[in-house]
C-alpha cells in the first residue's frame, strides 16, 4: 500500500499538485534585547515536503496566495501592536 498526501493552499484552497510553484510559511518570534521586546514575525521559503509536515506551517498555491497571507498578518499585527510572541 503506497501512502500520499494530500495539501491544500491555506489561502484559496486549490489542491497541490506534481506542478506549481508552491510555498511554505509560518510565523516565528524576533528576540529582543528582553523578552518584552519580542516581536513575532512571518517567514516564507520555498516548498519542501519534510517542512511541508511541521505543525503550524500554511501551504501556500504561489505569490498571490502568499501575499494575501502577509496581508492579513500584517492586519493583524496592526490591530494588535503591542502582541508579543506567544511562548509555549
Amino acid at each position: 500500500m503506497s501512502y500520499s498526501e494530500n495539501y491544500e493552499c491555506d489561502v484559496c484552497g486549490d489542491q497541490k499538485g506534481e506542478e506549481g510553484d508552491w510555498w511554505l510559511a509560518w510565523v516565528d518570534c524576533f528576540q529582543g534585547s528582553k523578552p518584552e521586546d519580542n516581536q513575532p514575525l512571518i517567514k516564507l521559503t520555498r516548498w519542501e515536503p519534510h517542512q511541508a509536515r511541521t505543525d503550524g506551517v500554511k501551504h501556500l498555491c504561489g505569490a498571490r496566495c502568499a501575499g494575501m497571507l502577509l496581508d492579513r498578518w500584517m492586519n493583524e499585527q496592526h490591530a494588535d501592536p503591542d502582541a508579543h510572541c506567544e511562548t509555549k
